[in-house]
């Protein structure tokens, strides 16, 4: 173990330490967009009601009060907080594992699609009762006031289904998303390294290094959010009952709405939200005398041992 550094990477504290921190900074984050999202979701059950971000924040703040905004904070929480811890830790076991059997370096995309991938399908079956949860409670103000309520409930009426039926889409939202999240920021980490700042990371401060992880980290969820949005129309039909299939949301919504329907909402949330996720990982990363994230580490570590004489 190297000096400063509290937990030996790629170990299993290593992993633990990085799910600890992706719980972390994704339920922080999520618990602090939670009005944006609650606006969010309303934009896309019911556009006509809700047209814009101002006019929409006035119309739940008229009709329902300023709680409103605040509907449904602990499945953001707990349930964006589980998804975050399995995303950003199993992200760094698969690159790892992918990393060893695409041994060639022109493959670094490939595995962190597949790394990402990977993640993300556990990390979505974990979210997925939470998200099913949430999106009922900052719809519908007689269905439950949170988890505690919500969890029995959907239970009571559609079943174990109930808070599975959305997966698909879920996965259809959030696989490409985190594909092109994570891949967007590895690429971006190593072009700002090599292209601008034209030092490695090892030899740039730590706020030079949290610097690069902000920057790489806004670039990846402005990316991400336009590729995921017309899945994330089709959870919401779903999950308030405009449609009984993805077939049927899709003709709903429109090819053209799937794409633009709320996406200004989205931008203003995911932008900042995965910029700050990142930054937060990071920090308690460099916190706990580990480097910054970007790249193939363990492998470049590997190259280093075998030409130090």
């Amino acid at each position: 173990m190297k000096n400063g550094q509290r937990v030996e990477e790629f170990t299993a504290g290593y992993y633990g330490l990085c799910a600890a921190a992706g719980m972390l900074s994704a339920g922080a984050t999520h618990l602090a967009i939670t009005p944006l999202d609650v606006l969010k979701v309303n934009m896309q059950v019911n556009p006509v009601k809700y047209k814009g971000i101002m006019s929409g924040f006035s119309t739940l703040c008229r009709e329902e009060g300023a709680s409103a905004l605040w509907k449904g904070w602990s499945s953001k929480l707990l349930g964006y907080g589980v998804q975050g811890g399995c995303k950003f830790g199993l992200y760094e076991y698969f690159k790892n594992i992918y990393g060893d059997l695409l041994a060639d370096r022109s493959k670094k995309g490939l595995v962190f699609f597949l790394s990402s991938a990977s993640a993300q399908i556990f990390a979505d079956v974990a979210l997925c009762p939470f998200e099913a949860v949430k999106v009922r409670v900052q719809t519908d103000s007689t269905f439950a006031k949170g988890l505690s309520s919500g969890f029995p409930k959907l239970y009571a009426n559609e079943g174990f289904y109930g808070f599975y039926k959305g997966l698909l889409p879920l996965w259809g939202r959030n696989l490409p998303f985190s594909m092109i999240m994570f891949t967007t920021f590895e690429h971006s980490v190593e072009v700002m390294h090599r292209k601008i700042i034209k030092r490695k990371r090892e030899d740039c401060s730590r706020a030079q290094q949290l610097t690069v992880t902000c920057i790489a980290g806004y670039a990846a969820g402005a990316v991400g959010t336009v590729i995921s949005n017309p899945a994330d129309n089709i959870v919401s039909s779903l999950y308030n009952k405009k449609a009984a299939t993805i077939m049927q949301a899709v003709k709903n919504i429109g090819l053209r709405n799937l794409f633009t329907r709320s996406l200004p909402v989205r931008i203003a949330i995911v932008g900042p939200v995965v910029t700050l996720q990142w930054f937060l990982y990071d920090s308690i990363k460099v916190f706990n005398g580990l480097p910054t994230s970007g790249g193939l580490r363990r492998h470049i570590l590997k190259d280093a041992e075998l030409v130090t004489p």
